[in-house]
This record gives C-alpha cells, structure tokens and sequence, in this order.
C-alpha cells in the first residue's frame, strides 16, 4: 500500500469526521432531550425535571463545544484536501453551508448562553425559548449538513459550465433523491444515540442506589421513546437502502460484497478462518425465501460500467450565461 496523497487526504478525514460524528450524535438528541425536560419542568413545576435538565445541561455544554471545535476543521480540509472538488462546486455547495451557519450556528450561539447562564437571570419562560431554539438550531444543522452530503452523493439541479457546477434548480439541490430518507435514518439514529446514552446513565444510577428518583425518570422516558424509534429506524433504514439501491447500486454492491449480478442475491458474510474471503451465509428458507427470490435482481460489481468521472478544468474566460 502505497501512501500517496490521496490516501492520506482520505485518512486525514476520515480521522476527524469519525470523531466528529460522535458528538452530533450525542448533542442533537441531547438538546431535545433538555428541551423537553426544560417543558415539562414549566407545566408541571416538578423538581425532578428542574435537576434533571440541569445535570445534563452541563454534559451538554461540554459535548457541544467538542463538536463545534472538531466541526470546524472539516470546511477547512474541503480546500485544503479536496481544492480542485471544492473549486468545482463552491456555486452550489458553498450557499447550503452558508446556510447552515446563518440558521443553525447563529442560532444556537444567541441562545446556548441563555440555557447555560441565563436560568437565574431571565424569566422561566424565557430560559424554556432558548432550550427550544438550541434544539431547534441542532435540527437546522442535521437539515443542511444532510443535504449538503446527500448532494454530493445523488446531485442533481445543476448545470456545468466551463468545469464549474452551477444552480439551476435550489428545490432539487437541497431535496435532492437521497436527502430525505437519509434526514429521518440520521434524525431518529440521533435520537437513540441518545436515548441509550441516558438509559445507561439512569440504570447506573438505580443500581447504586443513588438519585433514584431521577433515574426512573430517566429510564421511563427514554425506554417508552426507544420503544416507538428502534421499529421506525428498521423501517426507515430499509427504505433507504433501497433508496440507494436505486440511486446508487455500485454503492450497495460494495457494501454488500456483491461481484456478480444475480436474482435473490445470498447474504455475504466475511469468514473469519480464511483471509477476509468474503462467501455467501445460508439463504433464508419458506416464505422469506420465496419472497427474496421474487425480489429484483441485485446489480454486482463486476457488471457495473467504469465511467470516468468529468473533467474539471481550471477555468479560462468565462462564458456568457445570457
């Protein structure tokens, strides 16, 4: 393996974004969650909600100013590592993350300081708003992040002129194919990130015998939530699959390990006494067997047409749009 530059871009990313990933994961639920302990402490006056949110606001913090540090590398190495990507596109992608900083970031930074200092200073109520509009903001980033990424992987609603992507289209841009199943799958994983996150920390506390109150308060919520979001993530998941199955068949096709094209294509399974030799697991009997082989065709990866990808030039004089 020979570690050219671009490998070691890819790992450089790579490195930063899997870290990054973990704090989102954690905050966008989080925020929510404070959100809603934050409302339910406002109706129904109960203590317990009050130490609740305080004690996870704090963790809170923490976590968030993680992800904003770790975040904000990542723009930087789209021209840092991917300049001539970033040159081609910056028309469209650069408005969507502009976007993201004018109704996200902003919003979270006017009101973080409010639900982090403000709770013996401004109104009950007012300290509530800025918990809404922390969660709402989180949401607003997963929005635009989310359709930025799923542009890049289904574009659409553009126009190249003189190797450069112009808009043509912003609805299609920003609710481009994959974009939507992608928001929910990424939205609800958030959510039971999360939910297991304080499941774990209120068990913890019930089996030490201390904060009981709050840890069943803790347990309740989260595991009726998990209750309704773990069946709705494997059905959001499917559709998304099958989504990119539509959009993306070589990306399916690589995930799966599928070579060759076949109907009722085996499960694939990597076999640990063998080096990485990837070989098909049993196929489902009855009527699951009856239904994957009455199922489409999987696309393989060696009938899959290598297209390289367009040229993007340096741009000369650029042409007229009239």
């Amino acid at each position: 393996m020979e570690l050219d530059p671009l490998l070691l871009s890819r790992l450089q990313f790579a490195w930063v974004i899997a870290w990054h990933i973990l704090l989102p994961a954690f905050t966008v639920g989080l925020a929510s969650y404070i959100a809603l302990l934050e409302a339910l402490n406002f109706i129904t006056r109960r203590e317990v909600y009050f130490r609740l949110s305080t004690f996870w606001t704090r963790i809170f913090a923490i976590s968030f100013g993680m992800g904003v540090v770790s975040g904000v590398v990542m723009p930087f190495q789209f021209g840092t590592n991917w300049s001539r990507f970033s040159d081609a596109t910056a028309n469209v992608l650069s408005p969507l993350l502009a976007y993201e900083g004018l109704t996200a970031f902003f919003l979270e930074a006017a009101f973080l300081g409010v639900m982090l200092f403000g709770r013996r200073l401004v109104p009950r109520w007012a300290h509530l708003v800025a918990a809404l509009m922390v969660a709402g903001g989180t949401l607003f980033s997963s929005f635009w992040i989310l359709s930025t990424n799923s542009w890049m992987q289904t574009p659409v609603g553009y126009e190249i002129i003189d190797g450069r992507f112009f808009p043509q289209d912003w609805l299609k841009i920003i609710f481009n194919p994959s974009f939507p199943w992608r928001l929910a799958h990424t939205v609800v994983a958030f959510y039971i990130t999360t939910g297991f996150v304080v499941i774990g920390v209120g068990a913890f506390y019930l089996r030490r015998g201390r904060f009981v109150e709050e840890g069943r308060s803790m347990l309740s919520m989260t595991l009726w939530l998990l209750t309704i979001l773990v069946p709705l993530q494997m059905f959001l998941g499917d559709k998304h699959g099958l989504n990119t199955l539509q959009y993306q068949p070589a990306k399916i096709a690589a995930i799966e390990g599928l070579w060759d094209t076949v109907s009722a294509a085996p499960l694939n399974k990597i076999d640990p006494l063998t080096t990485l030799k990837v070989v098909p697991a049993s196929p489902p009997s009855g009527a699951a067997g009856r239904a994957v082989a009455a199922g489409p065709s999987a696309v393989g990866s060696s009938t899959l047409t290598v297209i390289d990808p367009p040229v993007v030039r340096r741009p000369g004089r650029r042409r007229s749009r009239r």
